[in-house]
């Protein structure tokens, strides 16, 4: 004869349910510190100049990192070098950008850029980051082959047709 099952007892079936609510509780109190923690507030958007457009109201102060190209022409430098004025544009919105800091030597007119930063009331985007896109279109040169730097620096996009120094 086999021994019947033995029923699981009355209190270890509570000691369960009351584990599950505690586990319950403690996970939705985990939430709501993190929802009322402001996560808004760390969020950083990327948009092109026309989602910054269409975004209106909801650019303003927030984190942005905006991309797009520069607008050849648009290009103004303070003479210390410290500070600087350009559009980007996306060839359908154009948004006139104001970057503190020094800029990378890429940088320059008709290259991509990401910078960030945040939208101001006046329309103006305050950059306190810029970066610039570039291809990695680099390959080293093979055992013994001489490197002509000219012409390396020539096939980087953007350059073509440039006088280099």
């Amino acid at each position: 004869m086999t021994d019947p099952i033995p029923a699981r007892s009355f209190g270890s079936a509570k000691k369960s349910r009351w584990f599950a609510v505690g586990a319950l509780v403690v996970a939705g109190g985990a939430f709501a510190l993190i929802a009322s923690g402001r996560i808004g507030n760390n969020l950083v958007y990327y948009w092109g100049p026309t989602q910054m457009e269409k975004a209106g109201q909801k650019a303003i102060g927030a984190t942005i990192r905006l991309g797009g190209q520069v607008v050849p022409g648009s290009i103004h430098q303070d003479p210390s070098g410290r500070s600087l004025t350009f559009e980007v544009t996306d060839r359908h919105a154009t948004v006139e950008v104001h970057s503190s800091g020094i800029p990378p030597q890429m940088f320059r007119a008709g290259i991509g850029v990401v910078v960030e930063g945040t939208m101001t009331k006046s329309g103006v985007f305050e950059s306190n980051r810029l970066m610039v896109s570039h291809g990695s279109q680099y390959r080293p040169p093979k055992a013994g082959q001489t490197v002509d730097v000219q012409d390396q620096m020539k096939t980087t996009t953007g350059l073509a047709g440039e006088k280099i120094r």
